[in-house]
């Protein structure tokens, strides 16, 4: 063994260990339980009204797919796993990416604000390692949100509405246990779907001190591209807007998968990631760190 080797192993087990402890500390904070809970609510409240319009008696397919919702909303009567679709497409829009925002957003600033981030800096760990583990623990929380929007439509779907043959978008029945594994493709989709997100908001959490100015800016901008992307005038800018392909999750429920919108979606995410996070690191490490 080099003496290079064992300079570098404590390095990287300082690394895992700081991963740890930000992951731990993140999910303990009261901020991120409150955000976990009301994400985990939404579909219950969309089960609960879906079971209440169709037991009212009204016409019409007795799913609650009105104009303008998602396309498989009226299939969540005939089979409880939709709720875990339509959970993921109500929430994708705004309350997800919002809760990844203040996550992101919080990260440094918050340890700027809090007195921290100068004893961060003395470990072994170094700037740039700091900087992967804060995005790490993001994406971490990318996907405990996802899985908790998943799993709560599931239960609640469960619960509410019979589980048995999935029919998909393109008309094809396949058995429930196929189902759930493309429930699972899809909650894994919505997550990578964050990641551009969750780049955005560690470089928003660079430029300043103040975690709840990072956080507002992250979620401001993430509402200001939101209205961007419903403007018809701007289509031509629209396809490289980080949200303009969340949906293309739904192409996951056809048979034969349609991918040309999914890779459009993973691929810019990927953009986003690279060119915020370098953005972020180039920041980050010339950055005078003096709270």
């Amino acid at each position: 063994m080099s003496q290079n080797d064992v300079v570098r192993r404590p390095r990287v087990w300082w690394s895992l260990g700081l991963l740890r402890s930000e992951i731990t500390t993140t999910f303990r904070r009261w901020r991120t339980l409150a955000l976990l809970a009301v994400l985990a609510g939404i579909p219950v409240l969309v089960g609960i009204a879906v079971k209440i319009e169709t037991g009212s008696g009204r016409p019409g397919d007795g799913g609650g797919g009105g104009e303008g919702g998602p396309a498989f909303l009226s299939q969540v009567t005939h089979n409880g796993l939709f709720l875990v679709f339509t959970s993921l497409a109500v929430t994708l829009p705004f309350f997800l990416p919002m809760a990844v925002g203040v996550i992101a957003g919080d990260s440094l600033a918050g340890e700027a604000h809090g007195g921290t981030l100068r004893y961060l800096l003395v470990a072994p760990a170094g700037r740039t390692r700091l900087l992967l583990v804060k995005y790490a623990t993001t994406l971490t929380f990318c996907l405990v949100a996802t899985v908790t929007v998943a799993l709560s439509g599931l239960v609640t779907g469960a619960l509410l509405f019979p589980l048995g043959e999935v029919t998909l978008l393109s008309g094809t029945s396949i058995p429930l246990a196929e189902g759930l594994l493309r429930a699972l493709a899809i909650a894994v989709a919505v997550a990578l779907s964050l990641i551009g997100v969750a780049a955005i908001g560690l470089f928003i959490s660079t430029l300043t001190t103040s975690g709840i100015a990072a956080m507002a800016t992250t979620v401001g901008l993430l509402i200001t591209v939101q209205i961007l992307d419903t403007i018809p005038q701007l289509a031509a800018l629209q396809p490289y807007l980080f949200p303009h392909h969340w949906l293309s999750f739904a192409d996951l429920l056809r048979a034969p998968v349609y991918w040309d919108q999914l890779e459009r979606n993973l691929g810019l995410q990927a953009l986003y990631a690279v060119v915020f996070g370098s953005a972020a690191w180039a920041r980050f490490t010339t950055r005078d760190v003096t709270a």
